[in-house]
């Protein structure tokens, strides 16, 4: 894979016309913010911060495991597992949401184009099949689906963008919203701070693919900022087309009336209908390809554990003729399987709500709180083998300043759960992401405990990936 088909996997599960249809109108409907196009600036610049130590670490440990290797290595095993319960938390569970929110979409795509009522489910259990198979495959394969999916997707949301900016509400164009001094300035800056970070979460996922990419050294580190900056500055500018469309001050009734299909209500009175129709065609899309991305993440941490001998070792084979983790690619498959067959087994049936957005409100806070660790573990690896030839910009300033403020923003999702997802702060729901990634932490420490007790030599491979020779010599130091 080249630096294009990695930049593909990691804004395909961003999602941009997703976040943008969906996340963005949930903001304006929520919180009645304008300003969530600065809050996007900002979290990418603190993201773009973030990268320069990450991508630094990157170029020193080539494994498909990423930021649980990354841990694992800079904070040791016990912290390493940690993170590893915290991964296959997380990015499964932002899978099941975006499958789940594609069958939701996809009831809804087909009642308008055939006219028939299909339940959701089907649509679901029908992308988790296709994702399967292309999860089997040369990883290649995805990366031009994705590529071909993304590049329309992007085209559709410019050409709207444009559309609404050459149409603004009242003929003014008020530029305000894309202030950063919106966040400070006002009481729900900070809390739309904290709901755009969810959008972010795939631009981390250049690394996963370090062993599958062509000269891993310098691809993941362009490909991991090129994605910050497309994410940063699309999920941005629309943003704010949005309010330059509604008005700033008409945005949040707007939300609320038309929800998901605020942006092609929008532009509909300018454009021709095939090219509205086209863009609800590519919401659909976009979940398939986010749902496709995270997919290969989720499969990739179960081959690198599987590979290391955490879990069962045939997890970590890789297949003779693909080179992809066919194995756990299926294992996660079936994880999948299992988990919508147990939601609807137990009786519901309000997928967008308690999958999609749930999921990937749980999902982005899982990755948050990776990213967050990883800053942390750059600083502590590099400190114990400073001559590495990096800079102290690389080794140590970038990832106090991301760290730190990455660990603020953590803090303030704690703090903001029950506005993000819409239950009354004295319930116990409050608690159910935070405390379900606590106890999937304390499994990955009891796992610790129990290798380095009866699996010594295990336990001295957590996080070396390819490199488990040199990294037992090192994790034992």
């Amino acid at each position: 894979m080249g630096t294009s088909s990695l930049v593909f996997f990691a804004v395909a599960a961003a999602a941009p016309l997703t976040v943008i249809a969906g996340g963005v109108s949930t903001g304006y409907a929520d919180t009645g913010f304008a300003g969530i196009p600065a809050a996007y600036l900002v979290m990418a610049v603190i993201l773009l911060l973030w990268s320069v130590g990450y991508t630094t670490l990157a170029r020193h440990i080539v494994t498909a495991g990423s930021l649980y290797a990354y841990i694992g290595r800079g904070l040791g095993p016990r912290a390493g597992l940690a993170a590893g319960g915290v991964a296959l938390l997380a990015y499964p569970v932002m899978h099941v949401g975006l499958v789940a929110g594609f069958g939701a979409v996809f009831t809804d795509v087909i009642a308008v184009v055939a006219g028939v009522e299909v339940p959701w489910w089907a649509g679901g259990f029908a992308a988790l099949a296709a994702i399967a198979v292309l999860g089997t495959r040369k990883v290649d394969l995805s990366g031009w689906v994705l590529g071909v999916l993304l590049l329309g997707e992007v085209a559709v949301v410019l050409v709207y963008d444009l559309v609404m900016l050459t149409h603004p509400d009242q003929g003014h164009i008020a530029v305000g919203p894309l202030s950063p001094a919106h966040i400070v300035a006002t009481a729900g800056g900070f809390v739309a701070l904290v709901g755009v970070t969810a959008s972010f979460t795939g631009i981390e996922l250049p690394t996963v693919m370090s062993e599958e990419a062509k000269d891993p050294r310098r691809t993941v580190a362009r490909a991991t900022r090129l994605a910050v900056l497309l994410t940063g500055g699309l999920y941005a500018g629309s943003a704010w087309a949005l309010t330059v469309a509604a008005g700033p001050d008409n945005i949040q009734t707007q939300a609320q009336a038309h929800g998901p299909q605020l942006i092609f209500e929008l532009v509909s009175p300018h454009v021709v209908a095939p090219l509205v129709q086209l863009g609800q065609l590519l919401f659909l899309t976009s979940l398939f390809a986010a749902a496709l991305a995270f997919h290969a993440t989720a499969a990739r941490y179960l081959y690198a554990l599987g590979r290391e001998g955490v879990l069962p070792a045939v997890l970590g084979t890789a297949g003779r003729h693909t080179g992809a983790p066919a194995r756990a690619s299926l294992v996660h498959s079936l994880i999948a399987v299992v988990v919508l067959v147990g939601y609807l087994a137990a009786g519901f049936d309000d997928p967008l709500t308690h999958l999609l957005f749930w999921g990937t409100v749980a999902g982005g806070f899982g990755v948050l709180i990776l990213m967050t660790a990883t800053s942390v573990a750059v600083i502590v690896y590099f400190h114990r083998t400073p001559f590495t030839g990096e800079t102290a910009l690389h080794r140590r300033v970038a990832p106090t300043i991301s760290g730190v403020l990455l660990a603020v923003v953590l803090v303030a999702s704690l703090d903001q759960f029950p506005i993000l997802l819409d239950v009354d702060p004295g319930s116990p729901a409050r608690w159910v992401i935070p405390g379900g990634y606590l106890a999937a932490a304390l499994a990955g420490l009891a796992l610790a405990a129990w290798l380095h007790r009866t699996r010594p030599d295990v336990y001295a491979r957590v996080g070396s990936g390819a490199d488990a020779p040199t990294t037992a010599a090192s994790v034992n130091r």
